[in-house]
């Protein structure tokens, strides 16, 4: 029902299944990884009204396993990117995989796919560095930097009537920035990957 994927490496749809609605991918050399997807292989739908949660898990042999939750799928988002890079092993709580095994190997994580309520998965919170950033963030990002820019240039303002020559030094009107800032933000409105062409 589930698949794993990570960059470079072949499709996994090998998950050890540990209870009737729980399931595990190992993810071996995991020191490597930056980025997880769990999505639906698209054979067999949830039941309605039922999800998953993904939870990673670090190799711990002194202590044993501690999950992290990730995030969810679902019918409604049959796949998801999570960021598994800036995760602290050790930090985690409870889970709903039991006593699963970690396979001997200290270098092989762990995804677990929890088969749970929706009305369960909403109320659980993931850990928020797991989250992968989206254009909104990236948009939000561009225009803060264009705000601080224009503002940080425009500090520097003086009138024509206020400049005192200067061979070295190259003015640029403050027209011509404010010009560009408002051309750059009516791209980004209409296409934030406008920058990648």
């Amino acid at each position: 029902m589930f698949g794993c994927l990570v960059a470079g490496r072949l499709v996994q749809t090998d998950a050890l299944q540990v209870a009737s609605d729980k399931f595990v991918f190992n993810l071996p050399d995991y020191a490597h990884l930056n980025h997880v997807v769990v999505f639906m292989l698209g054979t067999v739908p949830f039941p309605a009204g039922m999800g998953a949660a993904v939870y990673f898990s670090f190799p711990d042999p002194a202590s044993g396993p501690v999950w992290q939750l990730l995030g969810f799928i679902s019918n409604d988002k049959p796949s998801a990117i999570f960021k598994i890079s800036g995760l602290k092993a050790g930090v985690g709580g409870t889970h709903p995989f039991g006593t699963v095994a970690f396979p001997a190997s200290p270098s092989v994580a762990q995804v677990g796919v929890s088969v749970e309520a929706l009305e369960q998965l909403a109320q659980q919170i993931p850990v928020s560095s797991a989250a992968v950033s989206t254009v909104d963030s990236y948009l939000q990002f561009t225009r803060k930097m264009l705000d601080g820019l224009y503002n940080y240039a425009a500090s520097f303002a003086v009138s024509q009537a206020q400049m005192t020559p200067s061979p070295s030094e190259t003015f640029i009107p403050s027209s011509c920035l404010l010009r560009w800032y408002e051309s750059f933000q009516r791209r980004m409105a209409q296409n934030p990957n406008f920058w990648r062409s």
